[in-house]
């Protein structure tokens, strides 16, 4: 902190800016940090979850949509999320929230595996 104060001294006015990006940058702040929540689409069609991989930010929303014509579920292996059954031509929603790779698959049909990383 007494670096921080000791540079904030010398900072020129209009500096400030750029003083502020360097020090959240440095806190691990990165671009995205402040970017507004996303809705990604995962469809779930002939027998396969596509995209096969999908990278999120924390806090985007992943929508499944089920266009096969019997219902399907998306279940994380560690259960970190869990859908209901989803109906054909229905839908389920969920908000990333934790940083990692969710392998997930349909519980109904096991050879459909997937991935969620959240970033």
């Amino acid at each position: 902190m007494d670096a921080f104060l000791s540079l904030a001294k010398k900072v020129r006015p209009g500096g400030w800016a750029l003083l502020l990006a360097m020090v959240l940058f440095s806190a691990g702040v990165g671009p995205n940090a402040f970017a507004e929540p996303k809705t990604h689409t995962v469809v779930i069609e002939a027998m396969q979850f596509t995209p096969q991989v999908l990278e999120v930010n924390p806090g985007d929303t992943v929508i499944w949509r089920n266009k096969d014509p019997f219902p399907h579920n998306a279940v994380a292996s560690d259960r970190s999320f869990q859908s209901k059954e989803i109906a054909p031509d229905g839908s389920w929603k969920y908000k990333a929230v934790k940083k990692g790779t969710f392998s997930y698959m349909c519980t109904l049909h096991p050879t459909m595996k997937a991935s969620l990383v959240v970033k």
